[in-house]
Parts: C-alpha cells; structure tokens; sequence
C-alpha cells in the first residue's frame, strides 16, 4: 500500500508500506480521504516545531475517513463497507489524567502522525489502517469521505467553544481564520451567538469565513481601525477565541473584550507576552483549549446532519500519489483553506 512519509524538511515521499492486518477489537480501514493539517505542514516544511523534531521516518496525517473492510475478531456495531470518520487521539486510559477523565492530557498518549515520542507514533496517510473499533465513528448515507474527514479538526473547535459557556445572545470575535477559526466561527453561530466577526490578514480566508457564519470580518492588515473601534467603553465582545498564535493578535484581541469576558487561546505559536495589569483590571477569563475528546462524536454526528458548512472550506482534493504538489498548495494561504489527499485513487 502507499504511504505519505516525511523524512526531514521538504522531503515527503510516497512509499510502499506492509498491508496491516486486524487483531482482535480492530479494524482494517481503507482510507479514503485525509485531510492536511497545520502539524503536518509543520513538519513537511521543517522537520517538526518547536524543539520536536523528526528522528526517522514517519507517516503524516491524522484527519482522516475511510471504508470497513476487515473486522477483528469481536468487533460489534460495524459492518463493512461502512464510513467512518477515525478519532486519531488513543489516550492511554490508565495514567493519572485519563483516570480524572482528562483523556487530552493524557502523558502516554499515542495520537497519529507525532514526533514528540520516541519511536514516533506514525501517522494516518496510508491506504489501508489498523484502527481499534472504537476509534470509529459511522456516518451516514449521503456523506463523502471529505466531509467525514472534517470530523478532527471540527472537533477541536467544538472543544474550544465549549469552554466559551453559553453564547445566546453573544457577540463574539474569532481571530484567524484557517481552517480551525473559520470552523470556530461556524460552531459559534450554531451554539447562537448574536454576532460573530473574524479577523485575519487574508481576504481569502476571510471571504470563507463569511462563507460559513461570520457576520462581518475584518482585514487587520489593511484595516486595523475597525478593529480598534470595537475597544470603546472598555470593549464589545463577550468571548474571544484566539485562534492564530499571533502575539499581535492576542494583544488587540484583549484591546475589545469586555471586562469579565473570557478568552479562549486555541492558536500554538511562540512564546508572547501578556499584559498582565490589563488581564487582571478588566477581570478577563483566560482559558487554554487543547485538542479535545469527547467532542469527536458530537463532530461526526453534526456533520452527518449536514448541520455545518464544510464545502466552502474544501479548496482542493489531490491524488495521493501528488501528496507533495498538495502539501505545496496547502502552504499557500492565499488560495488554500482545506486541501485533502484522496487514497482512493491509483
């Protein structure tokens, strides 16, 4: 079977990989579609982030859906042929944070396509996968397998606007807009915000976000004052979901959040600086969001009722065997949202 493996920085190759087989409670997927995530270029571009880096080959790719083919021994509740949409995070289950049910804080956790262990836990860019019957998730009828794929990153904004509490009747502001803001700004209307704006440095990503539920966006590249005018009588936005890592944009974020707003940082970047005295004298709720869990299920079940708008956010399917002209174009955000690999084709 083929497989999209990363060596090192701009060195991504499709390889012949072993066909897996399923042990008991497994399953063998044939994948269908996978979607390319900001990890993945990480690595297709550097060779990791931060201080983690690539040590030997490694399979990419961690949002992914496929088709039943082969059920271990003692799986129920599949049948084959199904789609599913395949949860890539396997908490240990038994350390301490799995026990407090903190399952995305898991410190043995095993999540496809990541360099943070030794060996490295490969990724989901295969043709075929080994998965435990769990970790699926069955769609229904009328689904694509590109739609299915949204399950992942879908999930990770569902976990970071429900840390947000209740946004009846909110006014909510989404800073940036790839293709986690832009779901962010998607969920946000579906929970009833009253108004959600998103901002970005990209007329694209921005004209999507329109696409899928913004009420207005703003180019803060260009037009950083309308921004600001958001910031009188000490802030307008009730909820603030930080979503690019930016150090600029964090700070004007906290310029238009009311006091005893919250803020919820959902972007990885570098290290910033925060200005404490204004955090402390507006009395802002600043709350972290990493990945998620149970969010996964709530995921596929509303992109099964097609009840969020996926399609303006697909902006290219590749061929496998073109990972890397799809890796090139989703490193162009001028044009690229979500760019999937299709491994049905040959």
């Amino acid at each position: 079977m083929k497989s999209v493996v990363c060596h090192g920085p701009k060195d991504l190759r499709i390889e012949e990989t072993d066909t897996p087989a399923a042990a008991e409670g497994q399953v063998l997927i044939e994948v269908e579609a996978g979607g390319i995530c900001g990890s993945d270029l990480h690595y297709y571009n550097n060779g990791g982030f931060g201080a983690i880096r690539i040590k030997e080959p490694m399979i990419l790719g961690h949002e992914v859906a496929g088709r039943v083919a082969v059920m271990g021994e003692g799986v129920q509740g599949l049948s084959a042929g199904d789609l599913v949409a395949i949860n890539p995070s396997r908490p240990c289950g038994t350390c301490e944070y799995c026990r407090e049910a903190m399952f995305n804080q898991c410190v043995d956790m095993r999540y496809y396509g990541s360099a943070m262990r030794f060996p490295h836990i490969q990724g989901a860019f295969s043709q075929s996968l080994i998965v435990e019957a769990w970790q699926c998730v069955t769609l229904p009828t009328g689904v694509t397998p590109q739609e299915a794929a949204f399950a992942e990153p879908l999930s990770v904004a569902l976990a970071a606007v429900r840390k947000a509490g209740n946004l009846m009747g909110k006014r909510v502001l989404v800073t940036g807009t790839g293709p986690i803001g832009a779901l962010v700004v998607a969920v946000a209307k579906t929970h009833g915000a009253l108004e959600v704006v998103a901002t970005d440095v990209v007329d694209a990503a921005l004209e999507r976000a329109l696409q899928v539920g913004a009420d207005r966006t703003i180019n803060v590249a260009t037009h950083a004052d309308d921004l600001e005018r958001y910031g009188a009588v000490k802030g307008t936005f009730d909820v603030v979901i930080e979503a690019s890592g930016n150090e600029t944009a964090l700070r004007a974020a906290l310029n238009v959040i009311r006091p005893r707003g919250t803020l919820i940082l959902l972007g990885l970047g570098a290290d910033v600086t925060l200005p404490l005295n204004q955090l402390v004298a507006r009395e802002i709720q600043m709350l972290g969001n990493f990945r998620f869990h149970d969010e996964f299920e709530w995921a596929v079940r509303l992109i099964g009722e097609k009840r969020i708008p996926l399609d303006p956010l697909l902006t290219g399917v590749y061929s496998v065997n073109d990972a890397v002209e799809a890796f090139e174009a989703a490193n162009d955000r001028s044009s690229a949202m979500k760019v999937q690999l299709s491994f049905s084709e040959q």
